[in-house]
């Protein structure tokens, strides 16, 4: 326990001084301890509030729409989990054997938490320096990427059928499948005479963006904007 923990302490550049705050945050509720919710409640804000002062930096002629959009995609469950399977954390989190072989630490939504549990516990230790450093350095990949404010892949299939004079893309879900606390559903979705698109996803709503994503990829010549 005690080498899992100094593990994610070099990950984050920060040293706990109270070492059951960094523990709580790795537990999972399947152990029936102390667990990682209160924390990731209070990590979610501090998140929001250090990628919102950074893009407010970064981006200084933008205007709030735009900003919106770039601060939606850095927060968003996808690319929390990114960074605990980039940045290795996810080998470090605390669950039962049963979670971990239904596929806990491939579930998005238990990584994204995780992560959020981690600041958290990190504010509550050491203030918003400590958070901050993290922050700026497991996300530069994801910032550095983002030349232009990412579109959402169903806002952006819409927008599209809008402009042609099309019905909005219809979504259905074909099937869902696993337990519980790690489901996984396959959506369908429809666009007027453009045919179907098949996608799957841990929640109905990444699936769905999934779907969207691969429609705009089937309209759409190489390059093309989705706004075109």
């Amino acid at each position: 326990m005690k080498s899992g923990l100094q593990t994610v302490e070099k990950i984050l550049t920060y040293t706990f001084q109270d070492k059951t705050l960094l523990e709580r945050a790795l537990t999972h509720s399947s152990l029936g301890v102390a667990d990682y919710e209160r924390l990731e409640f209070l990590g979610d804000r501090v998140l929001g509030l250090i990628i919102a002062e950074e893009l407010f930096k970064k981006f200084p002629k933008e205007k709030e729409g735009l900003l919106a959009k770039r601060f939606s995609g850095l927060v968003q469950r996808e690319t929390l989990a990114a960074i605990a399977i980039e940045t290795d954390l996810s080998q470090s989190i605390l669950l039962s054997d049963q979670e971990r072989l239904a596929g806990g630490l491939k579930n998005e939504n238990l990584l994204s938490d995780i992560v959020e549990a981690l600041l958290g516990a990190m504010y509550m230790d050491g203030g918003i320096s400590p958070c901050k450093n993290f922050v700026l350095k497991a996300w530069k990949s994801h910032f550095d990427e983002m030349k232009l404010p990412p579109q959402e892949p169903k806002t952006a299939l819409q927008e599209w059928a809008q402009a042609r004079g099309l019905n909005p893309p219809s979504y259905t879900i074909i099937k869902q499948e696993g337990p519980d606390h790690a489901p996984l559903f396959t959506i369908e979705v429809a666009l007027d005479t453009f045919g179907v698109e098949h996608a799957k996803g841990p929640s109905r709503r990444t699936a769905e963006k999934i779907a969207a994503q691969a429609f705009l990829e089937k309209l759409m010549p190489e390059g093309e904007n989705a706004k075109d």
